[in-house]
């Protein structure tokens, strides 16, 4: 189903001469794990070492150790970002071999009252981005299509939209699976957003999700105001670390009279919060999904820092929107 370009890997191998090889899945394509690395293993003189831990991006390269034993780290299924790496590291985008016409088909319906569409993807489907384009185009349809801050050509990450902000059109369609990118792309617009679902052979508007998120996400906000104690979690990950950010909130926080603690942990999750269960409501300043995704899974308030700017009063409902990471910013 996805085209994991083994000469290509085979090839950087053997041009750094590599001895120990790290591989890093995402955990929709950890199964391909072990027979990349027994073909690595085939061709090559390198050893390789999988890594089991959870990758939810590039931002997301393994520990310390791991980067620190290996001379070549390979991760599969993102697109570089501008950090600094401690290894050199080989990015493999993973392209899905999946069909996308059927729910293309479905989504035509749907775009049927609008002219101008804005195109915008992820990185498996990044390669279909013409094809797609010249199907809207024959069908009638002006297409737009963006390059964002850190991002490629109609490429949306969770933690960045830049390449769909103001954007001329009259609506969006969204290539891929789930409902996090879409939603993104509505909350930042307002605009209609088709989602085509390859994978689902479906098409289908994103507004039912969007109004029930937004009604999960006033209840914490509304939660939240009655917190005196907070914590502020930072990600020790790379292209999480956002400690700047997590100092400058906790000033805010302390000047209005609350109380205000940096928590730093390489993996936020409801177990790592347990013991701190003094404090009345987090703000998470790592993975954007984390509190959107995972709202559910935690007992106390989990919000961003732009739902604690609603909760302080120094943004307006109607003005709500996920949070973003920059990365050229945060180095």
């Amino acid at each position: 189903m996805y085209d994991l370009s083994i000469n290509n890997i085979i090839n950087r191998i053997t041009k750094v001469d590599a001895k120990i090889v790290g591989i890093q899945f995402p955990d929709g394509l950890k199964t391909h794990a072990t027979n990349m690395a027994r073909e690595i293993e085939d061709k090559t003189d390198a050893e390789v070492i999988i890594s089991a831990d959870a990758c939810f991006g590039a931002c997301d390269t393994p520990d310390a150790k791991l980067i620190e034993f290996t001379d070549l780290l390979i991760h599969f299924g993102h697109t570089p970002l501008p950090l600094k790496y401690k290894t050199p590291v080989m990015f493999v985008e993973a392209y899905s071999q999946i069909d996308v016409k059927d729910s293309l088909n479905k989504a035509l319906n749907l775009l049927k009252n609008y002219n101008d569409i804005g195109l915008a993807t992820t990185t498996q489907h990044l390669h279909l981005l013409e094809e797609i384009s010249d199907f809207l185009k024959v069908n009638n349809k002006n297409v737009v299509v963006s390059k964002g801050q850190s991002t490629r050509l109609g490429q949306v990450l969770g933690c960045n939209f830049s390449s769909i902000k103001n954007l001329d059109v009259d609506a969006y369609l969204f290539i891929g699976s789930g409902n996090f990118h879409p939603l993104g792309i509505k909350l930042f617009t307002n605009a209609p957003v088709v989602i085509a679902d390859p994978y689902m052979a479906e098409a289908r508007l994103i507004d039912d999700f969007a109004d029930r998120i937004l009604r999960i996400r006033f209840a914490r906000i509304v939660k939240a105001r009655e917190a005196k104690k907070w914590g502020i979690l930072v990600s020790s990950k790379e292209g999480q670390y956002r400690m700047n950010l997590a100092r400058n909130i906790k000033k805010s926080l302390i000047d209005l009279g609350f109380e205000a603690f940096i928590i730093m942990m390489e993996n936020i999750s409801p177990d790592n919060l347990l013991p701190y269960s003094d404090i009345d409501s987090f703000v998470v300043t790592a993975c954007p999904r984390i509190a959107i995704d995972d709202s559910n899974m935690y007992k106390k308030p989990l919000i961003t820092p732009q739902e604690l700017e609603i909760v302080l009063n120094k943004r307006d409902w109607e003005n709500y929107q996920l949070d973003e990471i920059n990365f050229i910013d945060n180095q």
